[in-house]
C-alpha cells in the first residue's frame, strides 16, 4: 500500500526560488550589475526583482554600491573558500570578460527547440546593453544576433520560425518583409559579421557572428550607439579574434 508520505510533492517556496535566482545572477557579474540587468537574467519582473533585492540587502546578502548589486558579508560567508575557482569559464564569465577587453555589451544567444534564446548579456553602466522593448524571440528578423541565428538554420526550419514568428518593421530601417529578409539571408557570407543598423532599437547599432559549439546553432553579438558607430566592425573583430582563442584553447564552453 503506498503511503501518503511516500507519493507526497515537497512543497516549494516561490519566493526563495526567485530570491536564489537573483543571487545567481549577481554572483555572474564581479563588479556588480543593476536591477533591472538582474531582474532580466534571473527573468523576473522588474517590481518583483526590486523587492527582493531590497530583502537580501536588508538581511546582508547583497550591497548596492554605485547602483548596482555585489554579494554582501552574509553571500560571502556562506562559502569558506570563494577565492578558489578551478572551473573553466561560463559564459557569462566570458563574455563579462570580452565587454571589459572591448567596452562594448555583449550578448551571447542560442537557437533551441525552434526559438531564439537569449542565455547572457554582459553590459556596464557606461555600455548599456539594449533596452528588451519587443521580445528578442520573437523578432529574430529585427536584430543582429537573430539574424545570425536564422542564417544557421536549414531552409526547412527557417521557413517554419518565420511562419511563427512574422517579419514585421519595428523601426523605419527594419527590413520590410519575409522575401526581403529571406534574400538578405541568402547573401550572408559564411562566419562573416551580421550588421544591423537601427533595424531593432533607433540610434543603435549591432554586430553578431555565429559561434561554433558542437551542434548547438549559437551567436554573439554586441551593440554601440549610432554616433559611435566606427567603433562597431573594430569591436566586432576584436570579440571574433577572442572568441576564437578561447574555443582553440578548450576554456570556452556554452553552458546550456
Amino acid at each position: 500500500m503506498t503511503t501518503a508520505s511516500s507519493t507526497a510533492v515537497p512543497t516549494l517556496i516561490g519566493s526563495v526560488q526567485r530570491a536564489l535566482r537573483l543571487l545567481e545572477a549577481v554572483g555572474t557579474h564581479r563588479d556588480g550589475a543593476p536591477a533591472k540587468q538582474l531582474a532580466r537574467e534571473a527573468g523576473l519582473p522588474l517590481p518583483t526583482a526590486y523587492h527582493l533585492l531590497r530583502t537580501l540587502t536588508h538581511e546582508g546578502y547583497l550591497r548596492r554600491e554605485n547602483g548596482v548589486f555585489l554579494f554582501g558579508a552574509a553571500a560571502e560567508n556562506l562559502t569558506a573558500a570563494r577565492g578558489a575557482r578551478s572551473r573553466p569559464a561560463t559564459v557569462t564569465d566570458s563574455l563579462a570578460h570580452w565587454r571589459d577587453a572591448i567596452g562594448v555589451p555583449v550578448y551571447c544567444a542560442v537557437y533551441r527547440e525552434g526559438e531564439i534564446e537569449l542565455i547572457a548579456v554582459a553590459d556596464a553602466p557606461d555600455a548599456p546593453a539594449v533596452d528588451e522593448w519587443a521580445s528578442f524571440r520573437e523578432t529574430g528578423h529585427a536584430h543582429a544576433i537573430g539574424q545570425c541565428l536564422l542564417g544557421q538554420l536549414d531552409e526547412n526550419d527557417r521557413e517554419d520560425h518565420l511562419d511563427r514568428h512574422p517579419v514585421r518593421p519595428l523601426t523605419r530601417y527594419s527590413v520590410r518583409d519575409r522575401a526581403a529578409l529571406l534574400e538578405r539571408l541568402r547573401t550572408l557570407r559564411r562566419g562573416e559579421p551580421v550588421i544591423e543598423r537601427q533595424e531593432y532599437a533607433l540610434g543603435t547599432v549591432c554586430a553578431a557572428i555565429p559561434v561554433t559549439a558542437g551542434a548547438t546553432i549559437a551567436a554573439m553579438a554586441i551593440s554601440v550607439p549610432l554616433d559611435r558607430e566606427e567603433r562597431l566592425l573594430p569591436a566586432v573583430e576584436q570579440l571574433r579574434g577572442e572568441v576564437a582563442s578561447l574555443l582553440r584553447s578548450f576554456v570556452f564552453s556554452i553552458s546550456i
